[in-house]
């Protein structure tokens, strides 16, 4: 029985807010369901993405030294990657705070970046001796990675800014189904027990039951990566908002000034160092250099970030000059950037280790069945199925699967 009847049938007729409520749940997942299935299973391997790149790591080991080695100059990091590359621009160099390397982000120019993005490629050095332990191609180059292929589909289904804001519609579509959800399970349930699986009944009644509970259980669960999803798909949009406004405001005083040379440009340890003195309760993690597209033209962007679990997720940019090396300005980000710098750990569970981790894919798993579910209840409908099962149909639960 589909959804109208199946209010008719308990005197709901006449409560026009419940059947509008009914309307939004139906098409809200219906149209999202596939889709977000699609999500939750290309979720999964990224939610352990740094466990699964340890195990498919092909780089040469880090050398064995003593314990409180200080690591190389970033400076000779960089002359060695443009002797490696001559003629390319240097990008970023990232300096990682949980293993001793650093990794040096390359392209033809700062044009082709701006370009297409996949044309970026890396050089992982060894933070200690310098060593070169491996060297990246181009994004999809030589064929795309595993994690490359579900970050991919994960993010834009590969058609870049239009497949984020597509997949960022369809998380709200998610969101509306879960919220319209809760209103139309709640008349429901008083007519039984919370938990109720009737199991001696039709094999469609039970897994609308299942599908029911299930999607309670991730009720809350769901909200948080749905609604963080909606902002993690928004991040360019966001980046050239905070480029055309704060950053052009920043800059202004400069414009008409001459864009310092590579051969101009200050000592990267320099300015590496300077952020760190001048910021010891941060952790000083990379430096962007001049000619960014979220940057400026006339600086290096050495991001910083917090020490503790949660303000390690929230990084700050501070402005040195490229030129003279001095420091210029710490920038406060705005709050939606902010908003989109927490949005991330809670979307993919990265920042309490790995029982979180375990915890987000057990909750993705469930998620998965509650999607499976609802294509299950929505495809094995048939007329005459619906005419036997009406005075036993039932209204879906809060999920992004499809109302029955």
């Amino acid at each position: 029985m589909n959804e109208e009847r199946a209010f008719e049938h308990r005197g709901y007729e006449r409560k026009p807010a419940l059947r509008r409520w009914l309307f939004v749940h139906k098409w809200s997942s219906r149209i999202c369901t596939l889709f977000l299935l699609l999500i939750c299973l290309t979720g999964l391997p990224l939610v352990l993405r740094d466990e699964i790149d340890g195990l498919l790591d092909d780089a040469l080991p880090y050398a064995q030294v003593a314990e409180g080695t200080s690591n190389v100059s970033l400076d000779r990091v960089v002359e060695t990657s443009r002797k490696m590359y001559p003629g390319e621009t240097i990008l970023s160099v990232f300096v990682d705070d949980d293993e001793p390397k650093i990794m040096v982000f390359m392209a033809s120019s700062w044009a082709a970046f701006k370009a297409d993005r996949r044309s970026l490629h890396s050089i992982r050095f060894d933070a200690h001796t310098g060593d070169v332990l491996k060297q990246t191609a181009p994004f999809g180059a030589d064929g795309l990675t595993f994690l490359q292929l579900m970050l991919s589909l994960h993010r834009d289904l590969f058609m870049g800014l239009s497949g984020e804001l597509f997949l960022g519609a369809m998380a709200l579509l998610f969101i509306a189904a879960i919220v319209s959800g809760v209103a139309i399970y709640a008349p429901f349930m008083r007519k039984l027990d919370f938990g109720t699986v009737r199991a001696t009944r039709s094999r469609r009644l039970k897994w609308l039951d299942l599908h029911n509970l299930l999607g309670v259980v991730t009720l809350g669960w769901a909200l948080v990566v749905g609604a963080t999803g909606v902002v993690n798909e928004l991040s360019t949009p966001l980046f050239a908002l905070w480029q055309q406004t704060d950053v052009r405001a920043m800059l202004a005083p400069l414009q008409g000034k001459p864009v310092p040379q590579t051969s101009e440009l200050a000592s990267q340890q320099g300015a590496y160092d300077t952020v760190k003195a001048a910021f010891p309760d941060m952790t000083t993690t990379s430096v962007v250099f001049p000619g960014s597209p979220f940057g400026s033209p006339f600086h290096y962007v050495v991001w910083t970030k917090g020490r503790t679990p949660l303000t390690s997720r929230l990084f700050s940019p501070v402005l040195v000059d490229a030129r003279s090396g001095a420091l210029v300005s710490a920038v406060t980000m705005p709050w939606y950037l902010r908003a989109l710098e927490l949005s991330r750990p809670l979307h993919f569970g990265d920042y309490g280790g790995m029982p979180l981790k375990i915890i987000w894919v057990l909750l993705d798993l469930v998620t998965i069945v509650v999607l499976g579910s609802g294509l299950y209840l929505w495809f094995a409908r048939s007329p005459a199925a619906k005419m036997q099962e009406r005075p036993a149909a039932a209204v879906a639960l809060p999920s992004p699967g499809c109302a029955e």
